[in-house]
């Protein structure tokens, strides 16, 4: 009898089955897809010689995760690449506001009347950055604060809405960065919490910033599988799960699904039946003829460039696609392009470029033209340079990640206490109704992003329940 059985091979999956096997437990991993991935995959969509990431290309979470951090992956082949700038934001005039490494590049970038008050949000924190990312990344229930002081700073600062925190910047560039910042994970910018959202990816540029990995983001994924078997770790791939009774007998079951699937494989009924899924995104993958014409120089150089005029429009394009069920005129985008760094995502002199903007849930239409008239204000010229493209809406994601509920990239909605408390009220939240069935998706805390963090934080709750059993 095995140990531990992981279902889906996605960055949590892995990471929850690596932090078992570190610990001589026998584990088995059994993944739907014919390879491993799940949210961190990388494919030839377009054309052959370019490589593209479906999911997430930008980790600012997943180059700052403590359970990353911690483990060997360099020696799987895993390699940051990081761009000249993290991000930008330009503007319709070709100025363009940036976050940087450098606070004071970032600060100036903002104009001199918002740059003192930028410092001050952001400089207390990052002298404490990795004991303060490790704090909020977990749980009492798993690991107690280790600068519980500091941790709760944070929360003063980041628990009201955006809207409250930006409130200190004067001009609109400051505001419309931070805006876009919190529209990471499709939240509208009044939302609970919204605050903490754009000042973590803020201070996770400033400590280590947003690298793509070379090659693609299969790179995490292969590293934690390869590291996996070298543990003695086994993963089955092209291995559909119905029912528990289609795995091997275990001491315990992990889900790296979204928690209405596991519902449904377990027998659990409607025990997450008021679960909520957020709004789907709609995305493009572009081969290119060459680099994006941007308008602002800094965005020419900068790994993920976010779109969208000021922060009413953002917001404007959040309330849209989450509160009023339609696609947005003009979307608020999130756009990368790994090859200004990465030169082995495109053939010589060519380019990949990923973009989406946000739509209702299960939304089935086409924003292709609203996406690329929106690129078109910032980068005139852009439609000339497209060879292909590669669409995916809401349906289409979903097919290709079932954790993609109505096409929510962030396996659930970032929004009031599930922000926080996700899948349930509970201060167990990797438990489930079966005491041998656990869950470490990001519809668990910490939530969204490739970091690892709900797989590693699941894995302490099975392995504490293993050594007592």
């Amino acid at each position: 009898m095995l140990d531990a059985v992981v279902v889906g091979a996605g960055p949590n999956g892995l990471t929850a089955a690596v932090e078992l096997a570190r610990r001589g437990f026998s584990v088995a991993v059994f993944e739907a897809r014919d390879t491993v991935g799940g949210g961190a995959r990388t494919e030839e969509l377009t054309l052959p010689g370019f490589r593209h990431d479906p999911c997430a290309a930008a980790h600012p979470l997943g180059v700052n995760s403590p359970a990353f951090r911690a483990l060997p992956l360099e020696r799987y082949g895993l390699e940051w690449l990081h761009p000249e700038l993290p991000m930008a934001h330009p503007f319709t005039d070709g100025s363009a506001a940036v976050l940087s490494r450098s606070v004071a590049e970032t600060a100036a970038s903002f104009g001199p009347r918002d740059a003192g008050a930028y410092r001050r949000l952001v400089e207390p924190f990052l002298p404490k950055w990795d004991t303060l990312v490790r704090d909020f990344m977990s749980l009492p229930g798993t690991a107690l604060p280790r600068d519980p002081v500091t941790l709760a700073r944070f929360g003063l600062v980041g628990l009201p809405p955006s809207t409250w925190l930006t409130s200190r910047f004067r001009d609109e560039r400051a505001k419309t960065l931070f805006a876009g910042l919190v529209g990471h994970v499709m939240a509208p910018l009044s939302g609970f919490a919204t605050g903490a959202i754009g000042l973590v990816f803020a201070l996770a540029a400033h400590a280590r910033g947003w690298p793509v990995a070379r090659g693609g983001s299969q790179s995490i994924s292969d590293a934690l599988a390869a590291y996996l078997k070298d543990l003695g770790g086994e993963i089955h791939t092209d291995y559909e799960v119905k029912r528990l009774d289609d795995l091997p007998p275990a001491r315990a079951y992990v889900f790296d699904t979204s928690p209405t699937a596991l519902a449904k494989i377990a027998g659990f009924g409607d025990h997450y039946a008021n679960y909520r899924y957020g709004p789907g995104v709609f995305k493009v993958d572009y081969a290119l003829d060459g680099p994006v014409p941007w308008t602002a120089k800094e965005a020419r150089t900068a790994g993920t460039v976010q779109i969208g005029a000021d922060s009413t429009e953002i917001n404007t394009a959040l309330r849209a696609a989450s509160r009023e069920n339609r696609a947005p005129d003009r979307p608020f985008m999130i756009t990368v392009q790994p090859s200004v760094v990465d030169p082995t995502r495109a053939p010589a002199g060519k380019h990949v470029f990923w973009a989406y903007g946000h739509v209702p849930s299960g939304w089935t239409g086409d924003l292709t033209d609203a996406l690329e008239r929106q690129l078109e204000r910032f980068a005139p010229g852009f439609r000339d340079r497209v060879l292909a493209r590669a669409t995916a809406g809401p349906p289409e994601l979903a097919a290709r990640n079932a954790n993609y509920v109505g096409g929510d990239i962030g396996s659930g909605a970032v929004s009031g206490l599930q922000i926080l408390l996700r899948p349930k009220l509970s201060l167990s939240p990797y438990g489930t109704p079966h005491p041998a069935v656990f869950i470490c998706s990001s519809s668990t805390p910490p939530g969204p992003g490739v970091h690892g963090m709900s797989g590693h934080n699941a894995a302490k709750a099975v392995w504490r329940r293993l050594r007592q059993a």
